[in-house]
């Protein structure tokens, strides 16, 4: 398996996270099997070399789009794939999907959306480049140019301004505060932040402090109860049910290397 990041454009930083690709090439017989863990960042994904299937929680097998987007989501989902695999994406900052496609992030959050379902000719266009390109880098190109065309004004920046907040507090930050920083009510101000990143308040900020404490985990240096703690998890269970819940594992489970699946788990921002 080669798994590769890229840095975007300075002039797209402020939409698109980082690009990524996963390349590899299963032995006969075998099964690979990709976990997704909960996300507050949707993704545009496009399979240039073979599929992955979804094994959705009842255990049944679906068919997986060819280029689409996966929503930002707080739940988990698992892929397999059998043969040769080619994968690229584009993690998108939480509030892109206004931005880019004009509609609602609830109509996005914890959804696999064909994209040209939603684009038409132009996700036709973008699907036959981005599939036939003859590399990533080649890849990165064409997406920049889609984004850079696809881009619009967002109607309440103070929305776009509080959730970078939450991610620079890495989730620990009070709802009555962010509403009063928006200059709204409560009540508007959890409407237009749903409708920016497909959750409520409180849900984003339960997930940007789950990844943040993910990624900042280090064995070596703090216990987990410790790491817990410095995240604002007061109590230990809760700290274990909100793991759990996005990720699929008990905390000690999936730190011990206890997890019997390969995970896909993106950088917070």
């Amino acid at each position: 398996m080669k798994y590769f990041s890229y840095k975007p454009p300075d002039n797209l930083a402020d939409i698109v996270h980082f690009y990524w690709s996963l390349e590899g090439k299963i032995p006969y017989g075998q099964m690979y099997v990709l976990r997704t863990m909960a996300n507050f960042c949707p993704e545009l994904i496009f399979h240039y070399g073979g599929k992955f299937m979804e094994i959705t929680c009842k255990n049944s097998i679906e068919t997986t789009f060819i280029t689409g987007i996966h929503g930002q989501t707080d739940k988990i989902r698992r892929f397999f794939a059998t043969d040769q695999y080619g994968i690229f994406g584009v993690i998108l900052h939480p509030y892109a999907i206004p931005l880019l496609f004009g509609i609602s992030s609830l109509e996005t959050s914890n959804q696999l959306i064909d994209l040209p379902s939603i684009l038409g000719s132009d996700g036709e266009m973008l699907t036959e480049q981005m599939l036939t390109a003859q590399d990533n880098l080649t890849r990165i190109q064409i997406i920049n140019q889609f984004i850079k065309k696809k881009l619009r004004v967002y109607k309440r920046p103070e929305i776009i301004d509080v959730t970078r907040l939450i991610c620079r507090e890495n989730g620990r930050v009070h709802v009555k505060r962010m509403a009063e920083q928006a200059f709204l009510s409560q009540r508007q101000f959890e409407r237009n932040f749903k409708e920016l990143t497909g959750f409520s308040p409180k849900t984003f900020a339960r997930l940007v402090r789950f990844k943040s404490l993910i990624n900042n985990y280090n064995q070596d240096d703090k216990s987990l109860t410790q790491v817990a703690y410095d995240f604002g998890y007061y109590d230990q269970s809760h700290f274990i049910r909100d793991f759990k819940s996005f990720s699929g594992y008990t905390p000690n489970t999936y730190f011990s290397g206890g997890a019997n699946e390969i995970f896909y788990a993106p950088s917070a921002l």
